[in-house]
């Protein structure tokens, strides 16, 4: 999957998008320091949330508030410590960290390249229920569950189940040649990190091969399919909008 002389595996459609390591471009946004930022999911792109991978050098820190955005923030490498009402908090390979909108937040690496995908999307507050508060957690301590039966392709929901919340991160893994038990069509729309392994993902009409690092977006509606491929497990994290009316 080497891209050279110009080729490329990425992919801009107005329904999906792949996107690949090697074309990642790194910049800067308001409110962190020493980190290098990128943007791999965005309005710009037709989506309605922000995805964005953040690298912390020594000394790297987000210092604020989330204002009107909630925030899903998952720990790729490294190590953190996350101020939450005036407590402190130990981040690793695999934490994760549930931010809801107007929480005051500390976030500071404990060493060089702590690395961490964060998900980013405006909160629609639901009538007669209470905002969600803060968590934080590890996927280890969160057991995969057979999805739809198949003990072969395993879901971890990271996030409450509960009708305040009005999305859902999950990490799906898959033994080699498991799949989806069908093509999805739906109205929730996706952002998602491949984590580990490869395989082959049909979105729209066309059909991707995906690896470790690869990135994609799909819309509403969007059709899509995976499979697993190769020796190894492949698993993926991703953000889908949940539990309110359609718009």
């Amino acid at each position: 999957m080497n891209e050279l002389f110009g080729s490329t595996r990425a992919v801009i459609r107005d329904r999906y998008a792949l996107l690949t390591p090697s074309g990642f471009v790194s910049s800067h946004l308001p409110g962190w320091e020493n980190a290098v930022c990128q943007v791999v999911i965005s309005p710009a792109m037709g989506a309605r949330f922000s995805q964005v991978l953040i690298t912390l050098a020594k000394e790297g820190q987000c210092v604020g508030n989330t204002g009107a955005n909630q925030y899903i923030i998952y720990v790729l490498e490294g190590t953190a410590t996350i101020l939450l009402k005036e407590r402190r908090h130990r981040l690793e390979k695999g934490s994760y960290v549930y931010l809801p909108a107007g929480q005051d937040v500390g976030l500071k690496s404990a060493g060089a390249n702590m690395r961490a995908l964060i998900f980013q999307k405006p909160y629609q507050r639901l009538r007669g229920a209470a905002a969600p508060e803060a968590i934080v957690g590890n996927e280890r301590d969160v057991k995969g569950q057979p999805f739809l039966g198949n003990e072969d392709a395993r879901l971890q929901v990271l996030l409450p189940d509960l009708p305040a919340f009005d999305l859902a991160v999950n990490i799906f893994t898959y033994q080699p040649g498991a799949t989806l038990p069908c093509v999805e069509t739906h109205i929730m729309e996706h952002g998602l990190l491949m984590l580990r392994g490869q395989g082959v993902y049909r979105l729209g009409e066309d059909w991707h091969p995906v690896q470790e690092g690869d990135v994609i977006w799909m819309a509403p509606y969007c059709p899509q399919w995976f499979v697993a491929m190769g020796k190894t497990p492949a698993a993926y994290i991703y953000y889908k909008d949940v539990n309110r009316d359609p718009i």
